[in-house]
């Protein structure tokens, strides 16, 4: 059995005040969990995370991971820091990354490369819009983009990744896909795996990062090739996402 993994990503949010608070709440609410644990944070504030959660069953990690080692590169931040500040995880890949700053999946591809050469392990995100759902080019557009992944890392690096597929339609917009249609993505990303490494396949874990909330968590994580969840929006209320790690 694959352990459950319940990340959460809080974007572009927070402030110390606000993440002493929220840290408090997941820690005393948190005594046990049967699933894995983290949060993906802002970069200033992985040190507070670090003191923090040292410790406690809740790991925690950055939202981006340059692909170069270190140099000239002014605003970018390398995954030797992000060791320093002992994260485990490195979000690579999230759709708001290849939308707003032009990633692309061979981008992708080298930034998990390097975080796993810093000893991080990368979440990376794959996922489909709105056009290419409705144009029944799921499997062609998030293939493609794991793809890139399986084609740069050898397979022994393949067992250390992470995948989160996040359908971006369904994300803050209303829409939303049911847990069967998840489920069908994560198979068949679970089988590209599977013809590169099939040991990896079966221990690999593949969140769904589509809106998960308390109330749909249950469902989805009930299907046999979801095995957790990179939470948004609920990860930043400790009641939401600590119901969504009870769930797992």
């Amino acid at each position: 059995m694959r352990r459950k993994l319940i990340a959460g990503n809080w974007k572009m949010n927070g402030s110390l005040a606000a993440n002493t608070v929220l840290l408090n709440e997941l820690k005393d609410g948190l005594r046990e969990a049967k699933s894995s644990v983290a949060v993906c944070v802002p970069a200033p504030y992985l040190a507070q995370c670090q003191a923090a959660l040292a410790g406690t069953a809740i790991a925690w990690g950055a939202q981006d991971v340059s692909v170069h080692e270190a140099g000239a590169y002014t605003g970018e931040i390398s995954g030797a820091m992000l060791a320093d500040f002992a994260c485990t995880y490195a979000i690579v890949g999230h759709s708001e990354r290849r939308s707003y700053h032009g990633e692309t999946s061979e981008i992708v591809a080298k930034k998990a490369e390097r975080a796993l050469k810093s000893g991080l392990t990368p979440i990376v995100c794959v996922g489909e819009s709105l056009e290419d759902r409705e144009a029944g080019r799921t499997d062609t557009v998030v293939g493609e983009q794991i793809d890139a992944v399986l084609g740069l890392l050898g397979p022994a690096d393949l067992a250390k990744i992470v995948i989160a597929y996040e359908p971006v339609w369904a994300i803050g917009t209303g829409k939303t896909a049911t847990p069967q249609m998840a489920q069908d993505v994560h198979a068949m990303l679970r089988a590209r795996l599977a013809a590169k490494n099939p040991a990896a396949a079966e221990t690999v874990q593949i969140l769904y990062g589509g809106s998960m909330k308390p109330d749909n968590a249950g469902e989805l994580l009930a299907m046999a090739d979801i095995d957790g969840g990179l939470i948004g929006g609920a990860s930043l209320k400790a009641a939401d996402f600590l119901a969504i790690i009870r769930a797992a």
